[in-house]
């Protein structure tokens, strides 16, 4: 069965998800919105047979699954408007930054009952499905922590710069948008953290976002997780988790490339994909099928989503 689909949101991950449901058999995507006629110009050249919609409501009218790509602010309105007309709701990251109004919404979204589940874009792929598997097996040894390493030359990077938002304190910065991704990974095989301390670093100008975060992290067993991330210099990007085992630890490189190491070089272990991007949205399109049809799937809960942005807003907060 085809699966009819809303975006509500056209910028860069709006029109990135709207491209790979236009390729998936599972998706028909009927319905787009986005206040700026510009972006709605675009998404319309990649989904002729879909239409503009007027106002999001209208969007939200018209399908079954409905897509927030929108920036976190108007998220929660529009999810629970989806939730109240019964439709499946998938969400962008982060879930909120507001952790009230995002308790709120992961109550009311449970209450509702409609599928539900957030776009943490590893969550379906080979290399958490991978790591996943390994360390279940004891292939890994003791699990003994996790290291993340993010470094940018510049923040947003230059792909993302037409979402000025995410250059802005309010919402954006590389700690919502790219360390939440492997908070939620490390979770998944660590289980659940706290924030021991944190130092982010933020520029004069109080409404730009952070460009600097050092923060240590723990499980409920004092296993440590530390992160340390940049902006600045003339570099590559570096976007690094390694799950630490006591006999093998696995490195996640640009989300999507696994290595092993048993004291030695990490080796890469898996054959890097031709369009890395489209095996981990089509991943995530298949999941989110399964979700939506009510069987197990691997996608992020808002529950666990809600978990990253506490831990997350308590970062940006810093704690000592």
């Amino acid at each position: 069965m085809t699966e009819t689909a809303a975006i509500i949101g056209l910028g860069i991950m709006g029109r990135r998800m709207l491209e790979h449901m236009e390729r998936h058999v599972g998706y028909r995507p009927v319905a787009l919105w986005d206040p700026d006629p510009a972006a709605c110009r675009i998404a319309q050249t990649l989904a002729p047979e879909a239409r503009i919609t007027a106002s999001a409501e209208d969007a939200i009218a018209a399908a079954g699954i409905i897509y927030l790509a929108c920036p976190p602010g108007p998220r929660k309105v529009y999810a629970l408007a989806a939730a109240a007309a019964g439709k499946a709701v998938f969400l962008e990251k982060p879930l909120g930054v507001d952790i009230a109004e995002s308790e709120e919404l992961v109550a009311r979204l449970k209450e509702s009952g409609v599928p539900a589940a957030v776009n943490f874009t590893q969550a379906a792929g080979a290399a958490l499905t991978g790591v996943t598997s390994a360390a279940r097996a004891g292939e890994m040894g003791d699990i003994v922590g996790a290291d993340i390493v993010v470094t940018y030359a510049a923040w947003p990077r230059s792909w993302q710069k037409a979402a000025d938002w995410l250059r802005f304190r309010d919402e954006g910065g590389m700690t919502r948008e790219v360390i939440s991704h492997f908070l939620f990974f490390t979770e998944r095989i660590l289980g659940p953290l706290s924030v021991v301390w944190a130092r982010p670093s933020y520029p004069e100008d109080r409404q730009l976002c952070e460009t600097h975060m050092l923060a240590r992290l723990e499980t409920t067993d004092g296993r440590p997780v530390t992160i340390m991330a940049s902006v600045g210099g003339a570099q590559p990007d570096r976007q690094e988790l390694t799950i630490k085992g006591s006999v093998a630890s696995r490195r996640i490189s640009e989300f999507y490339i696994d290595a092993v190491s048993d004291g030695g070089p990490f080796i890469e272990i898996t054959e890097r994909p031709v369009d890395p991007r489209a095996t981990s949205l089509k991943a995530q399109l298949d999941d989110l099928l399964l979700c939506v049809t009510g069987q197990p799937n691997r996608l992020a809960t808002p529950e666990e989503a809600l978990r990253v942005q506490k831990l997350v807003e308590s970062m940006l907060a810093g704690k000592s």
